[in-house]
């Protein structure tokens, strides 16, 4: 079951460039209205003259940190219609040491790529609350697992974006099972904050949309890398039982 009506708008955050371009160039062509948010009025302008069909693409000039700006610039999207579902994927990656970090630069990090998702998901909220249904996916990754050098701010910002995910679905998803809420980990990318031999934007932006299409209770706090599900961790005894039971879980995958 797909997540939009034909009244429903699909915002998408930081999508003047990379992945959130992508996502909202892929969710145009499948007849989804956008409303991409970015703080660059030119590039969003790319994002819309490459969108088709024409007209589709919304862009709205917004600092997902600052919460003013975002409450201004939902309410003008719900001038489109109804929100229904949220990508946030806004996020910066400074690539400084700790020791050349200052509290201030910390801190500016977090507040884009943590309170940036707290921001606009509270605003959709708003209207996904009223109806009981809408569709929430926090683009995440694993460097709060293993952080690389030069990642502290970005690091500890992501990773308290998937637990910011879990908090939602535990205070949300019993009282709203028609509001889905999960993680997405997109892998490493071929642009700017990704490396060279990354996966496509393009190639990404499939998964990730299929995935936010996917409006589905069962799916509501578990967490995708690239296109596939990863299994909640299992005990050893768990795992030896469904062995000899051969019952394993296998995960699910993404359609290309």
């Amino acid at each position: 079951m797909t997540t939009l009506t034909s009244e429903g708008v699909a915002v998408v955050t930081g999508a003047s460039r990379g992945l959130g371009q992508a996502i909202a160039l892929e969710l145009v062509a499948r007849g989804a209205t956008v409303a991409g948010l970015a703080r660059h009025a030119d590039a969003l302008a790319e994002t819309a003259a490459r969108a088709s069909p024409a007209g589709a693409f919304h862009a709205f000039t917004c600092d997902v940190s600052h919460p003013d700006e975002v409450r201004d610039s939902f309410a003008r999207i719900r001038q489109l219609g109804r929100i229904e579902l949220l990508i946030n994927n806004a996020a910066v990656y400074p690539r400084l040491d700790f020791l050349e970090e200052t509290p201030e630069s910390f801190c500016e990090t977090v507040r884009i790529n943590l309170c940036g998702y707290v921001n606009c998901s509270h605003s959709a909220l708003q209207d996904m609350v009223e109806v009981g249904r809408g569709r929430i996916l926090n683009v995440s990754t694993f460097a709060c697992v293993d952080p690389l050098p030069a990642s502290s701010a970005y690091s500890v910002s992501k990773g308290a974006g998937r637990i910011l995910t879990r908090a939602m679905v535990s205070d949300l998803c019993d009282r709203f099972p028609g509001i889905v809420i999960n993680n997405w980990m997109p892998g490493a990318l071929a642009t700017t904050m990704g490396v060279e031999d990354g996966t496509p934007p393009d190639v990404a932006a499939r998964w990730g949309v299929n995935l936010a299409l996917w409006h589905d209770p069962d799916i509501s706090g578990t967490t995708w890398e690239r296109d596939l599900e990863l299994l909640p961790a299992r005990s050893l005894r768990r795992r030896i039982l469904d062995g000899l039971l051969r019952r394993a879980p296998r995960p699910r995958r993404l359609g290309s």
